[in-house]
């Protein structure tokens, strides 16, 4: 005798009120934007179809390639520096007793600083007459000026960068590191394996996969990165931080150009959108090959 199931979707009211929200604050806007990129208007709300026309004035203008190199270079920047520093810290960081706990509390606070405050923070911190850093490298003898040398601009919102968000590429790396059952480090030291041979062929395959999610994190901030730059250097010396969100704000907000504004906003949200599914067909795939080979490497190297 066969029991029949009896569906009940009543449920998905629940899911309703999220719906209405994601509505709201994101698909409503998102389509306002559509509208804007493929539209002109002289005024009195009143628009007139001019197709792909903005976008084609974006994608071939060089204001935009520049900027979005700047962002690229900045981004990569950051991913070089803060993925090994947050590797080697997590590595360092103690796996038991009290020092656990004052290292995860010295690691989050960076992290609660709201960003407009971090901005506030390094721009008086590189102020050469009362600023630490720039009252300190002056009485070195250094000339650093970050609102008139290009080189200092860049080097402070690097730092900047990496002292705020260093952090949390350690968290994550440190999450994936002290789940590593002790009997791997048990074998490790049966073999004799190096210090290397445990990081190549333990830790790192074992934090692979928080990993890429500090990479994708970290990529994604860097790359949409705009409170900080503003408030610090607000885009100068003359462009040579304009990065991409920066160019944006003035465009649709200093100039007004709504139009090209637009369409700069919908080709930002296809590069983010494009590498978030570049990783996330790295990730899927890395868990496929795991599956395949039996999750796990051959431990028989470690003594090499």
């Amino acid at each position: 005798m066969s029991i029949q199931k009896v569906q009940n979707n009543k449920a998905w009211f629940m899911v309703m009120p999220v719906l209405i929200l994601v509505a709201i604050s994101a698909i409503i806007p998102l389509m306002t934007v559509v509208n804007y990129s493929v539209q002109d208007t002289f005024g009195n709300n009143e628009f007139f179809w001019v197709g792909t026309e903005w976008f084609q004035e974006i994608l071939s203008s060089e204001r935009f390639h520049n900027a979005l190199l700047r962002t690229l270079l900045f981004s990569g920047l950051i991913l070089a520096i803060e993925i090994p520093l947050g590797i080697l810290i997590a590595l360092a960081m103690p796996k038991r007793g009290w020092g656990v706990s004052v290292c995860l509390v010295l690691m989050a606070l960076p992290l609660l600083i709201p960003w407009n405050v971090v901005g506030t923070i390094w721009q008086v911190f590189g102020r050469v007459d009362i600023g630490l850093l720039g009252h300190g490298l002056a009485s070195l003898g250094i000339d650093y000026n970050y609102t008139q040398n290009n080189l200092d601009a860049w080097l402070t919102l690097i730092l900047m960068d990496v002292w705020h968000w260093t952090s949390l590429v350690v968290l994550l790396c440190y999450s994936g590191l002290v789940s590593i059952p002790e009997v791997y480090y048990q074998a490790a030291r049966i073999d004799g394996a190096s210090r290397w041979a445990v990081f190549r062929f333990i830790q790192l395959p074992k934090i692979k996969r928080v990993l890429l999610i500090a990479v994708l994190l970290r990529f994604m901030d860097s790359f949409m990165i705009y409170t900080e730059p503003f408030v610090v250097t607000g885009g100068g010396p003359g462009n040579i931080t304009t990065f991409l969100s920066i160019d944006l704000v003035q465009m649709a907000v200093g100039q007004f150009d709504l139009g090209p504004a637009a369409a700069m906003s919908l080709i930002y949200f296809l590069i983010i959108l494009l590498v978030c599914w570049i990783f996330y067909t790295v990730m899927t795939s890395y868990d496929n090959d795991e599956q395949t080979n039996g999750g796990g490497h051959n431990n028989g190297d470690l003594g090499e």
